[in-house]
């Protein structure tokens, strides 16, 4: 079998990144969030400052299945990347960043469409993590120092900009549940509960592969 690998999507405020560090810190692997933008800028060439820029912000740009074709063709160097909008550049950089990541390790990948690009790789889970609202109201008001109506305010505004650029990129629906193997509650089961979870669905999934 190859590596092992995790994705994790995740509703703003959910714990989904603790999920993430939490499954990472029991396996002894690596998670990448925001250090997925320093690869993906190093493979590149661009800053990383663009891809923070960039980072999950959704677009409105051509079609994507235009610009995947003339990609996977002919790479960075071409005429058709170089003439892409800045947004799917960042996009298609991170996307091969994260293939690369997974050939070379066992990991952990918190957010960035990183189920899509991964989307063919048998030894990849992809979790979705969601809460109540009022669970994450909370966890945003102590992270943030914020008022529980700005805290509100502020995760619909994430979790629209997430799922705005998910629901591009992948031609799937962020959050739904036939787009993950697993949807967990964090509100319900805490963050050991689900990284708990996690790996029993591993458990049974390497079983059955026996």
């Amino acid at each position: 079998m190859g590596n092992k690998i995790y994705t994790i999507g995740r509703e703003f405020g959910s714990g989904g990144k603790d999920v993430g560090e939490k499954l990472a810190e029991r396996l002894g692997i690596k998670l990448y969030d925001k250090e997925l933008l320093q690869h993906a800028a190093k493979e590149s060439g661009f800053c990383e400052e663009i891809f923070e820029n960039h980072d999950e912000k959704p677009t409105n740009s051509f079609l994507y299945s235009l610009v995947m074709d003339t990609y996977s063709m002919n790479g960075y160097s071409s005429t058709p990347f170089l003439d892409m909008p800045l947004n799917h550049k960042v996009f298609l950089a991170q996307f091969d960043a994260i293939k690369k990541i997974a050939e070379k390790e066992s990991c952990v990948i918190v957010g960035r469409c990183a189920d899509y690009a991964l989307a063919d790789n048998p030894d990849c889970i992809n979790v979705f993590i969601h809460a109540d609202m009022d669970f994450r109201v909370k966890m945003v008001c102590k992270r943030g120092n914020m008022t529980e109506n700005k805290a509100k305010d502020f995760i619909l505004k994430q979790d629209k900009q997430r799922a705005s650029y998910y629901n591009y990129y992948t031609s799937k629906k962020w959050g739904d549940s036939t787009s993950y193997n697993l949807t967990l509650d964090s509100s319900k089961l805490g963050i050991n509960g689900c990284v708990d979870m996690i790996l029993k669905f591993r458990e049974i999934m390497d079983a059955q592969k026996k």
